[in-house]
């Protein structure tokens, strides 16, 4: 027998490959064949893995949903949630059928494959924009809403001005001492314990969601109409809506399930890695994220109905101010998206280290030097850029498309051996029509509210 000795060892975390590749090594026999899709396995666990994948999966997002469900009625959520997460799973299954078939182990390879260098440097950069963003967002809550979490547990009256109180101090303190060192450990693998503590905190969210609802009745200040002079209750669950903010829904569950750029990294760090074992993975993950995002939008809904905010924990900031529990969920909702942040590090890391360095391999200096820089600009972003989150949903309403259905689509067409009119062929096509479509809507439907507002 020849032996083949196809080796890929990322050090990258969620949507990125690794910082260091050691390049394939093949017998003189074997030179001219086509590389096929050999991953050797790394010594992340089956578990490990999709804790790290739901983190990537899950974040802020989840907050939004009920608020979409009030836009769109429970069955309409539901078959567009069904829809939504069934084509993640699909374009899931086309990026590890490309790296089956290739060889190939990075998001920013698959576009060079497809497109040549414009295609790897259009694919970087699209990560490295939806990342960085997704990161300056997720830091721009904390320094917003962390000071306020940490005054709710004081008493009402208290002197002001104390350092705990102060946003930006507070979001450099949580970076150097939590976030940095995170981002610089070399292997997503070593995310898994904090992904599951960030899976524990989502889960609790969506505990006390549920068991709220039985707490809280009716509001009627907040849902009323106005019937011969007297304000009724409008409590009613609606199966159906159908309205201006209904264009809201389908941008909102596609942010919720973009954890694409995480695929790959992570199928390299899997023990036993296989394309079906891979696909077990990303099964599980978001099937668990599709449960944990339904019941808490439903029982959001149902506790709120149509005047539910558009981030949920506000609406009960509204009935019920300094509830403790709800203080304690939102700083656990703060606490995972604060363990989410280098996870979303390491795919923006390794797209910078690509752009600069292409396939060359990436020293420790080089590492670090791009962790340093990349955090240091998003704390920045954070800091400085008031509407941090305005304006990075225009440009993420099209990143997180692209990432999550318009990419793997045009990448399977153009590197696989399926043609149209095959089904394989055609799936795909329908995913980047679907893409484009999302994106669009998106886009059009940030701009307008920005304009409103």
């Amino acid at each position: 027998m020849i032996e083949t000795k196809i080796c890929f060892v990322f050090k990258e975390g969620r949507g990125g490959s690794g910082d260091k590749m050691w390049s394939s090594e093949q017998s003189e026999e074997q030179e001219q064949e086509p590389l096929l899709g050999q991953v050797r396995g790394g010594s992340a666990s089956f578990s490990s893995s999709v804790f790290n994948l739901m983190n990537a999966i899950m974040g802020s997002g989840i907050l939004g949903l009920a608020y979409a469900m009030a836009n769109t009625g429970i069955i309409g959520f539901t078959l567009l949630l069904i829809l939504v997460s069934s084509l993640a799973v699909y374009s899931i299954h086309l990026l590890l059928t490309l790296c089956d078939q290739t060889g190939i182990s990075a998001y920013e390879t698959l576009g060079d494959r497809a497109f040549g260098r414009p295609g790897r440097i259009l694919v970087a950069c699209t990560i490295l924009v939806q990342n960085i963003g997704a990161m300056s967002s997720y830091m721009f809550i904390l320094k917003s809403e962390l000071p306020a979490v940490i005054s709710s547990f004081l008493s009402p009256v208290h002197d002001g001005g104390v350092w705990y109180e102060n946003g930006v101090l507070l979001l450099i303190l949580v970076t150097v001492c939590v976030v940095l060192p995170l981002a610089l450990l070399p292997k997503i693998g070593f995310l898994g314990y904090t992904s599951s503590l960030a899976f524990l905190f989502m889960l609790f969210f969506t505990v006390v969601v549920v068991l709220k609802k039985f707490y809280i009745p009716c509001p009627p200040t907040l849902n009323s109409t106005q019937i011969f002079g007297q304000n009724v209750s409008d409590c009613r669950a609606r199966m159906f809506v159908i309205s201006s903010k209904s264009v809201y829904a389908v941008p909102t569950m596609a942010f919720s399930f973009l954890c694409h750029t995480a695929i790959l990294p992570i199928y390299c760090e899997l023990q036993r890695a296989t394309k079906q074992r891979m696909q077990q993975v990303t099964n599980v993950s978001i099937s668990l994220s599709f449960i944990l995002y339904f019941i808490s939008a439903l029982f959001g809904y149902l506790t709120f109905y149509n005047s539910v905010e558009s981030e949920l924990l506000l609406s009960y900031d509204v009935y019920r101010p300094r509830d403790v529990l709800v203080v304690i969920v939102r700083l656990a909702v703060l606490l995972a998206v604060l363990l989410t942040v280098p996870l979303i590090h390491f795919p923006a890391r390794k797209a910078v280290l690509m752009l600069v360095k292409g396939e060359e391999s990436i020293s420790f200096l080089s590492h670090c030097l791009a962790t340093f820089l990349l955090i240091t600009t998003v704390v920045l972003l954070a800091v400085y850029v008031p509407d941090i989150r305005n304006i990075f949903g225009v440009v993420g309403s099209t990143t997180s498309t692209c990432l999550l259905f318009v990419y793997p689509g045009l990448f399977f067409l153009r590197v696989s051996t399926h043609t149209l009119p095959s089904p394989a062929a055609v799936g795909a096509l329908c995913l980047v029509l679907f893409g484009v479509c999302v994106g669009f809507l998106s886009l059009v439907t940030i701009t307008v509210s920005l304009v409103q507002s």
